[in-house]
């Protein structure tokens, strides 16, 4: 896929993957609209990529349809929607864990994708073309302990992520999954794991999702580990 001048939607796009996603496919000379809670650092990012940024809470369907209204309004289409806004929380296991932060991850991983998902498809549908992509995760794959309130929201989309694969085939919409390993970003600001020095960069995941994106035909399920793991 030629990117240049694709009209390319980002959820969580003021920080970490997100940020570095904007700026690889700025690069590429998408047209971008960015989303996020974080406004400062998404006007920031937005000066930088020549991007439309809209402030966006993805745990908010109204929100999430005006981003996506937003991008159509300015553009006329959407080619690419990119679900990747997420929030993580420390490793603990599951009689430890606070259930509210839980609850409140399972929105922002789970329901921000099928809220992403749902809006992008609605447009898509009357091109009868475009493309999602929903940025998982490794613990996607794989049960972990401490980790089973993360890979709880992770699993469960990964479910979403596969019946919306069926569903927008029929319409001429691709889904691609994206399940990257662990990467430097302020996820991981309130408590970094012993190994954090070793996460990948999120410039080198983003650089990576692109050139998927660049194929003629894009890997539908990418998995991106750091090489030490």
């Amino acid at each position: 896929m030629n990117l240049k001048d694709k009209v390319v939607v980002i959820t969580g796009a003021s920080r970490g993957l997100g940020k570095a996603l904007a700026l690889a496919l700025a690069k590429e000379g998408a047209k971008l609209v960015l989303g996020a809670r974080s406004k400062n650092e998404l006007d920031e990012l937005a000066k930088q990529t020549d991007a439309v940024a809209v402030a966006a809470d993805v745990t908010r369907e109204e929100e999430v349809l005006d981003l996506a209204e937003t991008a159509v309004n300015k553009f006329g289409r959407l080619d690419i929607w990119i679900n990747n806004a997420g929030m993580w929380i420390p490793h603990g296991l599951i009689v430890s864990l606070d259930m509210k932060r839980v609850h409140e991850m399972v929105e922002v991983n789970l329901f921000g994708t099928i809220y992403g998902s749902k809006a992008a498809l609605l447009q898509m549908q009357k091109q009868h073309k475009g493309t999602i992509v929903n940025i998982l995760s490794t613990s996607a794959l794989e049960g972990r302990a401490g980790s089973s309130g993360y890979g709880a929201s992770k699993f469960a989309t990964l479910g979403f992520t596969k019946a919306l694969v069926k569903e927008a085939e029929p319409e001429g919409i691709h889904v691609i999954a994206i399940y990257p390993g662990g990467m430097r970003t302020h996820l991981f600001d309130e408590s970094k794991p012993e190994n954090y020095q070793d996460y990948m960069d999120p410039a080198e995941v983003a650089q990576k999702i692109v050139e998927n994106l660049k194929q003629e035909e894009p890997e539908a399920e990418l998995i991106i580990k750091r090489k030490t793991a």
